[in-house]
């Protein structure tokens, strides 16, 4: 069903400035002294089964500047008491190397519910870890970078969702987990891009708000009998890809398989030959194992699925994201040394946004 309407701010909304970070964690745990980060025969030993996992993916040449910060990085974990948590679009030394939950945002927020740890090192964007804070009111959880955040969560507020109540009296408000954590207090149920369809027709209504990405509504409306209103919101990584780019790519080779998220625009959908979550993609890869497969999303995933099935060629017609690029294994080693940049949600915020995120997460099949 085509989307019933499309509302929204103009796309060129400025970002606000991320809050200052909370400094109770410094304040809690006491600062560790730095590692020495030397690359010696004993860094090499004890990182050799690890380097062994992303060796088809990272030059041998890279791994001796990597190695220390990994050998650091979880060692200090071990200490902390701390996990980390790293999206599908961290590269690989994080996501193989010293991630202990990976996957996409619906994993990470089912992951964040079950973790037995003091802290929560969220290597993804802010909102991540607005959720993992959000689902652990106890715990103690740490991004890397406060300023690593996401055009989706920048393109609506709270004060618009409840301008969009106004407008449209009694309808519920279904919201992607890329926004922030007052945007999920004011909404009836989260949802993420491998199950926003469920979410969607979960309600029984004829008619929802779905916010804030338009492409994924798009998506999500071509695929139901409900009607959709949508959000002028979209993903600065995703919106770049085009038909025609993809197109060109199987012009020039016919049996390549190109698996598109459903973030990107109609016509890469169209053009592609299945459209899914992050979580969906990787395991289409791993089901169909295609000789030629090109992953229309951020380029690091595809050097994660690589690692682990170096037998399957990637065309890479590439777009970074450069908020998930600002977690870096420095930044990560420091997070856990100094015990920064905590996330600290309002509790009477954190309190609403939770209902509409476990009612996502325990949501039946």
């Amino acid at each position: 069903m085509p989307i019933l309407e499309t509302v929204g701010p103009e796309l060129n909304r400025s970002a606000p400035r991320p809050a200052a970070p909370s400094r109770s964690a410094q304040r809690k745990f006491a600062t560790l002294p730095a590692p020495a980060l030397e690359w010696n025969e004993r860094i090499e030993r004890e990182t050799a089964p690890l380097y062994a996992r992303i060796k088809n993916v990272v030059p041998p040449n890279e791994w001796p500047f990597f190695a220390p910060y990994v050998a650091a990085i979880n060692t200090i974990k071990k200490q902390r008491n701390a996990v980390i948590l790293a999206h599908n679009y961290q590269t690989p030394e994080i996501y193989h190397c010293v991630a202990d939950f990976v996957g996409d945002s619906l994993q990470l927020a089912r992951e964040a519910t079950k973790v037995n740890a003091d802290v929560i090192v969220q290597a993804g964007v802010h909102f991540m870890a607005e959720t993992a804070k959000i689902l652990n009111p106890g715990k103690t959880v740490l991004i890397p970078d406060s300023r690593a955040g996401c055009s989706l969560a920048t393109s609506i507020t709270g004060e618009d969702v409840r301008l969009l109540r106004e407008r449209f009296p009694g309808v519920p408000v279904v919201t992607y987990v890329n926004t922030s954590a007052e945007v999920k207090a004011e909404s009836d149920i989260c949802c993420t891009s491998s199950n926003a369809l469920q979410v969607v027709e979960s309600l029984g209504a004829d008619k929802v708000i779905f916010i804030p990405d338009q492409y994924l509504a798009k998506y999500v409306a071509s695929q139901t009998k409900v009607k959709i209103i949508a959000w002028k919101g979209s993903c600065e990584v995703h919106e770049r890809f085009t038909g025609d780019e993809l197109a060109l790519i199987r012009s020039n080779d016919p049996t390549i398989q190109i698996i598109a998220h459903p973030e990107c625009p109609p016509d890469v959908i169209a053009a592609a030959d299945f459209t899914g979550s992050t979580a969906h993609m990787i395991d289409f890869v791993r089901t169909k194992k295609p000789k030629r497969v090109v992953l229309v999303t951020e380029c690091s995933m595809a050097d994660n699925v690589q690692a682990e099935l170096p037998d399957v060629e990637f065309v890479r017609p590439c777009n970074l994201c450069p908020h998930m690029k600002r977690i870096t294994l420095p930044k990560i080693l420091d997070s856990l040394l100094h015990m920064k940049e905590e996330v600290v949600v309002d509790p009477a915020i954190a309190a609403k946004a939770r209902r509409a995120v476990e009612r996502m997460i325990y949501l039946k099949s």
